[in-house]
């Protein structure tokens, strides 16, 4: 997979972002930050998609400000997208990312190379192979 084109990538906050410990703000996981820094930076649009509203959604959306990300937008589709309830609620992006995917989340160096197609370059160790390492996958 390498996408030439710039792409919008929403992604879910509590179990990818940050460990989950909803209602709690996670710790956050190995690379998250990183890896969207390095997607912003390359050109790409990256949207908060979460289930967190509110107070919960505003302490979510700080956290990630503190650590430098900054979302084109947060729970909708673009920035200027009036919700009526009329429509679907479903957010479009290029690709979603979310812990609750079949098989789980990937851990944010995998994401960034199936995205890019290139290695991350975040000092990510690599897996030792050994007898049981097919078991990891």
């Amino acid at each position: 997979m390498n996408f030439q084109d710039k792409l919008v990538i929403a992604i879910d906050f509590d179990g990818t972002i940050v460990e989950d410990a909803y209602p709690k703000v996670g710790k956050p996981r190995i690379f998250a930050f990183e890896t969207m820094k390095r997607l912003q930076q390359d050109g790409h649009r990256i949207i908060l998609w979460t289930y967190r509203c509110g107070s919960k959604l505003d302490e979510a959306v700080a956290f990630c400000k503190e650590n430098d990300i900054t979302f084109y937008a947060v729970n909708q589709s673009f920035p200027e997208e009036k919700y009526d309830n009329s429509v679907s609620r479903k957010i479009y992006a290029d690709i979603y990312i979310d812990d609750r995917n079949i098989g789980g989340i990937l851990g944010w160096g995998e994401v960034y190379q199936l995205i890019t197609n290139e290695e991350p370059n975040m000092n990510i160790p690599k897996q030792k192979k050994g007898f049981f390492s097919f078991l990891k996958k």
